[in-house]
């Protein structure tokens, strides 16, 4: 369902297209957590200068991604992967899609070479709300929900593309967002 934030579900929060926010502008965030407490989630579509050797340095050869997962908890470390038949821990959020679990194991995979880039995605950092927050974000036009999503794009390399494949796929009534430029002083 459209604009509606599921409990139990990874929804996918699309900012709109004028959003001010850097962390967030044109962006995509996968809702890995949502209570009553806050909420959590990552931004799938900011890719940072950085790899996973670059953090892990015992993972010299690991080329895999690091994403901007928000700007909350720049000092940590977090994954999403759909490889739960090798990991056998992860919280799944979405039909065959697991949020972290034991980080030893991922790391002994990933140095046999048994997980490949396109099975888990790391990010810096996370997107955090308080209690409420992203339900008056919400009530505030600031995001569109959808809960209709391809898993695939969740481990998708097309990061650059994502923020308007998504708005398109939303169906005809917001298609013509993706065409909307970027400031709107330049219309």
């Amino acid at each position: 369902m459209l604009n509606e934030v599921q409990p139990r579900t990874a929804s996918l929060l699309i900012s709109e297209p004028f959003m001010l926010d850097p962390h967030f502008k044109r962006s995509v965030v996968l809702l890995a957590e949502h209570k009553d407490e806050g909420s959590i989630g990552y931004v799938l579509n900011q890719k940072s200068d950085f790899v996973l050797s670059d953090i892990v340095p015992e993972l010299q050869d690991a080329a895999f991604p690091i994403y901007i997962g928000g700007p909350v908890g720049n000092d940590s470390l977090h994954f999403l992967h759909c490889c739960y038949d090798r990991m056998n821990s992860g919280e799944e959020i979405a039909k065959g899609i697991y949020w972290g679990g034991n980080f030893e194991t991922l790391k002994l995979l990933i140095g046999n070479n048994q997980v490949m880039k396109n099975e888990v995605r790391f990010f810096i950092g996370y997107s955090g709300w308080d209690n409420g927050q992203l339900l008056r974000e919400l009530d505030q036009n600031s995001w569109l929900v959808t809960n209709q999503y391809n898993p695939d794009l969740i481990f998708s390399d097309e990061e650059g593309n994502l923020w308007k494949d998504i708005v398109a796929g939303l169906g005809p009534k917001y298609a013509h967002i993706v065409n909307f430029p970027e400031n709107p002083m330049w219309n």
